[in-house]
C-alpha cells in the first residue's frame, strides 16, 4: 500500500481521472468536411509548367476499399520546362483525401513493401515552396526502395517515393506527426486530412531513383504550384465552416 500512496502515484490517478473527467465532457462527434470542390475537377490551365498526360481510375472494388476513400486523383504529369532526358520530367501525382479524419490509413512505406520491395531507407525532407507571401518550407519524406527481382544476380533497382500530409491546414511527413496534428484539433467537430504522393520515373516508365538534393529541388517545383491550388481551392478552412454554420 505504501507504493500507492507515494506523490508520484497519487498525481498520476487525479491527471487521469481529470483528464477522463475532461474528455467526457468534450466527447465530440465529427461530422464529414468535405473538399470545397472535386479533386478532379482541378484544371490543366492551373498546372503550368506542368501538363496532365494521363488520369488514372482505380476500378478493382478491393483496392478502393482499401485506399479508404473515393475523393482522389492519380494523374501522371510532363514538366516542359525539364530536359527531355532529366530523371525529373515525368511525375505520377497522387493525391487522396479523408473528409472524416480519425485515422491515418495506409503510408507508401506500407503500400511499396506489400508489393514486394524493400525499404532501404525512410528520411525527413525539406521543400522549399515559392509562392505570393514569399518563401515557406514545408515538410515531405523521400523513401527509398528497391524492386525485387528473380534473378539473383541482376539484383534490384532502386527508385524513390515521396510523401506529405495536409492535416486541417497543418503539413506533416509521417503517420505519427499526422496523427499528432489530428489530435490538436480533438474538440473540433471538424476534422480532413490529404495525402500528396509523388515520385518521378524516366522515359523508359521505369521509377527514377533520386540523389536527396535534386529530390527535394525537383519536389518543391512541383509543390510549389500543386499545394497553392488545394489550398485556396479544395481543401476546406474553418472559415468556410464558419460561414456555413451562420447562413
Amino acid at each position: 500500500m505504501r507504493a500507492y500512496l507515494q506523490p508520484a502515484f497519487v498525481i498520476c490517478v487525479v491527471v487521469l481521472g481529470l483528464s477522463g473527467a475532461v474528455m467526457s465532457n468534450f466527447d465530440v462527434e465529427r461530422e464529414p468536411w468535405p473538399l470545397k470542390k472535386p479533386l478532379a475537377l482541378l484544371e490543366q490551365e492551373d498546372l503550368r509548367p506542368y501538363v496532365i498526360v494521363s488520369k488514372h481510375e482505380i476500378e478493382d472494388e478491393d483496392t478502393l476499399k482499401n485506399l479508404g476513400t473515393e475523393d482522389y486523383i492519380q494523374w501522371m504529369l510532363e514538366d516542359t520546362e525539364a530536359p527531355i532526358d532529366s530523371p525529373t520530367r515525368n511525375i505520377v501525382l497522387f493525391i487522396t483525401y479523408y473528409a472524416l479524419a480519425d485515422r491515418v490509413p495506409h503510408v507508401p512505406e506500407e503500400c511499396y513493401v506489400g508489393a514486394g520491395h524493400q525499404l532501404l531507407a525512410s528520411d525527413e525532407m525539406k521543400l522549399t515552396i515559392e509562392g505570393p507571401g514569399g518563401e515557406q518550407e514545408v515538410p515531405g519524406r523521400v523513401l527509398v526502395f528497391q524492386k525485387t527481382s528473380s534473378n539473383f544476380w541482376s539484383g534490384g533497382e532502386k527508385f524513390s517515393a515521396f510523401y506529405l500530409f495536409s492535416v486541417n491546414g497543418i503539413y506533416a511527413d509521417s503517420r505519427e506527426s499526422a496523427r499528432f496534428a489530428l489530435n490538436r484539433n480533438m474538440f473540433s467537430r471538424h476534422s480532413y486530412f490529404s495525402k500528396v504522393e509523388w515520385n518521378f520515373y524516366a522515359s523508359s516508365g521505369a521509377k527514377s531513383y533520386l540523389e536527396k538534393e535534386e529530390a527535394e529541388r525537383a519536389g518543391g517545383k512541383l509543390l510549389a504550384v500543386i499545394l497553392p491550388i488545394l489550398e485556396t481551392k479544395y481543401w476546406p478552412t474553418e472559415e468556410q465552416t464558419a460561414g456555413e454554420e451562420r447562413s
